[in-house]
């Protein structure tokens, strides 16, 4: 797995923002905001993404109605798991990763590493 292109990005992005199933022309307005790409461009990167197990699909009359079967978490999740597998050494991979983190981001991973620790011991 690899991150998106730049439009599967932005179509991504869409589709996660609605909250909702989208048709093709739904999210050609959404993008119509910051950039004008055709019909067929994006109709062709929605059945992609389709394809490649990214959106779902639900027949709506004549067009389709797509919605992502992962959350935009889940989909940096496996991002970060893909990073992660990229380097011989895990904790050197995190020390990294994290000597770059702000306060912040050090106290959310204590605190899911907590919530992991207690599910573990139930």
């Amino acid at each position: 797995m690899r991150g998106f292109g730049e439009l599967e990005a932005a179509i991504m992005d869409r589709v996660w923002s609605r909250g909702e199933p989208a048709t093709v022309r739904e999210v050609v307005e959404d993008l119509q905001e910051e950039r004008a790409p055709a019909y067929t461009t994006v109709m062709t990167v929605m059945d992609i993404l389709h394809r490649k197990g990214w959106l779902q699909r639900e027949r709506d009359g004549r067009a389709y109605r797509y919605e992502a079967t992962a959350s935009r978490e889940e989909h940096a999740a496996r991002l970060m798991r893909e990073a992660l597998s990229e380097g011989q050494d895990t904790e050197a991979v995190l020390m990294h990763f994290m000597q770059d983190g702000t306060p912040e981001e050090a106290r959310s991973l204590q605190s899911v590493l907590r919530k992991l620790a207690k599910r573990s011991q139930q």
